[in-house]
């Protein structure tokens, strides 16, 4: 086989699109001899005879060119690693820099989460336990025990009068609705109407302070036309805020008019209650 017989047979291929068996006509070469000539030219699509996965082949493709990997392709198609290889193996893996961290950080997450779930869950156990004993020494609240945790409770959160600055009333702020509610039944349980306390909505302005309030006033069953025009703190640019999205409601402010005598009777109590706990300690 001459150079001028290799290049007649690929031109025969490329130019006039024909099938081995048409070129074995022409030239009168073997089978073997023309499929070795012809090495890395592709077939006419004439020739070709459709395949059950060809759609899959070219949707491998796509994916390969928009920077999928073997396995994720493999994954999509429902195909295995080694066929998703061999349909794209001669298009290089291009990724944006960004789009491969991502992709890097979502993968160890999720080998991390693999790595930990025995860890994990037996910890969430142990911590299920932990509440449920817990929850059961608590029992039911009686009077008693409402004011002595809600004066403390007070005395951490609320407003408090300081020697440079005399304040004798009840505000009490806070964002968290289980401790809100157990202020509230501190109230109650010394006698405070609660038809008497107004309620005020603490907010970051870019949120929705009229939502918040509607929410706030639902979650502890306090009447809407009680609440008092919203507070909004402005926003500071330089300040990176966790505290955002839908879940995001502020901060409630429950002030109690009028209060001077509860206020007095809290610091009372928190007297007596500091003055307990040293006494203990000293006959420890």
């Amino acid at each position: 086989m001459t150079a001028f017989d290799a290049t007649e047979v690929r031109r025969l291929r490329t130019e006039e699109q024909l099938s081995v068996r048409e070129i074995r006509a022409r030239t009168g070469l073997g089978r073997n001899r023309i499929h070795e000539l012809l090495r890395g030219v592709p077939a006419p699509e004439r020739t070709r005879r459709p395949r059950a996965k060809d759609d899959l082949r070219t949707e491998a493709v796509a994916l390969r060119s928009t920077g999928h990997a073997v396995p994720e392709i493999a994954r999509r198609l429902g195909v295995s690693r080694s066929t998703a290889y061999l349909w794209v193996r001669h298009i290089p893996l291009k990724r944006d820099p960004e789009e491969e961290r991502e992709r890097r950080r979502a993968h160890s997450k999720t080998m991390a989460d693999a790595r930990w779930a025995d860890h994990r869950r037996a910890r969430d156990e142990a911590r299920a336990e932990a509440h449920a004993v817990a929850a059961k020494m608590v029992g039911q609240l009686d009077e008693r025990d409402l004011l002595i945790v809600g004066a403390a409770v007070y005395w951490c959160e609320g407003t408090k009068s300081k020697p440079w600055r005399r304040d004798d009333h009840v505000q009490f702020v806070n964002s968290d609705p289980g401790l809100l509610a157990l202020f509230l039944r501190f109230l109650e349980v010394c006698g405070v109407d609660p038809a008497v306390p107004t309620y005020r909505v603490s907010i970051h302005e870019t949120a929705d302070p009229d939502a918040a309030a509607e929410w706030w006033a639902v979650k502890l069953g306090v009447p809407r036309e009680r609440f008092r025009r919203a507070t909004l703190k402005k926003h500071k640019p330089a300040t990176v805020r966790r505290n955002t999205g839908d879940e995001y409601r502020g901060c409630l402010v429950i002030n109690v008019p009028r209060s001077r005598e509860l206020y007095w009777r809290i610091e009372g109590m928190i007297a007596e209650l500091f003055r307990s706990a040293a006494e203990r300690a000293c006959v420890g």
